[in-house]
């Protein structure tokens, strides 16, 4: 049975991630990140969530790439006011606080955002989702629904 992520170090998780989206290969988590930093608002929150923090698929449990190498989805959740307003306002399920998915199913959700998206996925090797969201409803969804996360790179305050 895997290790429940809210029983791990950072250092576990960080490990963890490696280990199941980048192969073990810190220097591809690396460039993935910077590549994301460099191509965000200044000050921007990266935070992984989902299967690559709890090495359980939410809808059945299954672990992370059981259908083979780069199948399952990299969930980057990015938190801060500036990156919230590159989503179409029609494209949030909490106006201001957070936003639908930009993905390969809803591309033009973000459309700024798109080619960083499609970029980074490139990079990987895998399907990668962003999510905009602000710091409280990470934290909430963390609290009241129990799903994990991983921080990446650490929101400014004013970002």
């Amino acid at each position: 049975m895997p290790k429940d992520a809210h029983e791990m170090s950072e250092n576990e998780l960080r490990s963890r991630i490696i280990t199941l989206a980048f192969g073990g290969d810190e220097r591809l988590f690396i460039a993935f990140y910077r590549k994301l930093q460099q191509g965000l608002p200044a000050g921007t929150g990266i935070v992984l969530r989902g299967s690559v923090v709890t090495n359980a698929r939410h809808e059945d449990g299954a672990p992370f790439d059981s259908q083979g190498k780069g199948t399952s989805d990299l969930d980057v959740t990015l938190v801060g006011k500036k990156v919230m307003e590159l989503w179409n306002s029609d494209a949030y399920y909490i106006p201001g606080l957070h936003t639908k998915p930009l993905g390969d199913k809803d591309p033009n959700c973000a459309p700024a955002l798109n080619p960083l998206r499609e970029s980074v996925q490139q990079l990987v090797g895998r399907p990668v989702n962003f999510q905009a969201t602000s710091s409280l409803v990470l934290y909430s969804r963390d609290m009241v629904f129990r799903e994990p996360y991983y921080v990446v790179v650490h929101p400014e305050e004013d970002a």
